[in-house]
Order: C-alpha cells, then sequence, then structure tokens
C-alpha cells in the first residue's frame, strides 16, 4: 500500500489490509482533518477496506463532523460499502 496527500486528498493505492495499514492511514487523516473539515479519500485499486477504517472513518463523520468523500475504483468495494449501506455516509462513488 503507498499514501500519497495533495491539498485536501488522500490517494491510497495497492490493497488496504492489514494494522499497519490501517495506522497509516488513520495517522495520515488525523494529519489532514487538522487542517480540514472536507477530506476525499481516493482508493483507485483496493478491494476491501478493513473494519477499523470503517470505525474511524464513522468516527470522524458522526463525532467530529468532518466532510469525507470517498472515490472508488473497485465495483467489489462498492458492493462492500453498499451492503454494509455506508455508501451514503462515506458519499462513496465509483472513479
Amino acid at each position: 500500500m503507498d499514501i500519497s496527500v495533495s491539498n485536501n486528498t488522500l490517494t491510497i493505492l495497492g490493497n488496504i489490509k492489514s494494522v499497519a495499514d490501517y495506522q497509516t492511514i488513520k495517522s495520515t487523516i488525523d494529519t489532514l482533518a487538522k487542517d480540514n473539515t472536507n477530506i476525499n479519500i481516493r482508493i483507485p485499486e483496493s478491494i476491501s477496506i478493513t473494519s477499523s477504517i470503517i470505525g474511524y472513518l464513522n468516527k470522524l463523520i458522526l463525532k467530529d463532523k468532518k466532510n469525507i468523500s470517498m472515490s472508488i475504483g473497485s465495483e467489489q468495494l462498492m458492493e462492500l460499502l453498499e451492503d454494509l449501506n455506508l455508501k451514503t455516509l462515506f458519499k462513496a462513488r465509483r472513479i
């Protein structure tokens, strides 16, 4: 997994699968969230995300009142978000 940041957009390349991936993503989003209310997350390749990332994003949206939007490349990941009723909350759309 590789992460890059441009303005308020976080791009995650590769598959998201480990606790280390979660910690890296969380740390990066924490830094972005200090200065941004709106955060865009681009996930063009990964077919899944971990439950810890889902929980963390839920907290950012519902408790911290951050505006998160996701751009998803994988049909499998989009289906997962739909199955978990998170597509609307995460403002997920296909890229």
